[in-house]
Order: C-alpha cells, then structure tokens, then sequence
C-alpha cells in the first residue's frame, strides 16, 4: 500500500465512523445516512479485499455482530452501533431478510 492509498483508506475510516455515527441517531438503517454509511463501509473494505461480492459484505456485517472483538470495536462509543451497521449493510447489499 502506498502512503498515498493509506492516507486515502483511512480518511475513508473515520469518514465511516463519523457518518455511522450520524446515521445510528437517525435509528433508520435504511435512511440516507446509513446508507452512505454502507456504501462508505464498501468502499473501506475494496482497499483490503481483491475483489467485492454483495455477500461478503453481508457476511463481514453479520460478524461484527457475531464476533465480541469486533461488536465491542464499533459499540463502544454508542451501544447498538454493530447491530445498526449490520441492518444498514443488509439493506445496501440488498440481503435483509
């Protein structure tokens, strides 16, 4: 990775952070904040993953629920957050149930 891409991946993590935050006070998932979110989370991941599916992106959101590690990570500010991002994940990748 180059510091340039470096630079820009984690610029795009606190962009996430802060516009999950936003969007968990909303309460809507599937508001336009959240959804940003979503789609700030996917473009977030395309710096680690070689490619991008739909699914994967579900199945990572489900594990940060799933996953104490991760769950603590992003509910340590606002209690809830992981569930939150999981929903508005579900819903951008069209996989909610």
């Amino acid at each position: 990775m180059t510091q340039e891409e470096y630079d820009e991946v984690t610029r795009l993590g606190d962009e996430v952070t802060k516009t999950l935050s936003a969007a968990f006070k909303t309460g809507d998932a599937s508001g336009e904040l959240a959804q940003k979110a979503a789609d700030l989370h996917r473009q977030w991941l395309s710096f680690y993953w070689d490619s991008y599916s739909k699914e994967a992106h579900a199945g990572i959101a489900q594990m940060y629920v799933a996953d104490e590690r991760f769950k603590a990570y992003y509910d340590k500010e606002q209690p809830g957050t992981a569930e939150f991002l999981k929903d508005a994940v579900l819903i951008y990748t069209g996989m909610e149930k």
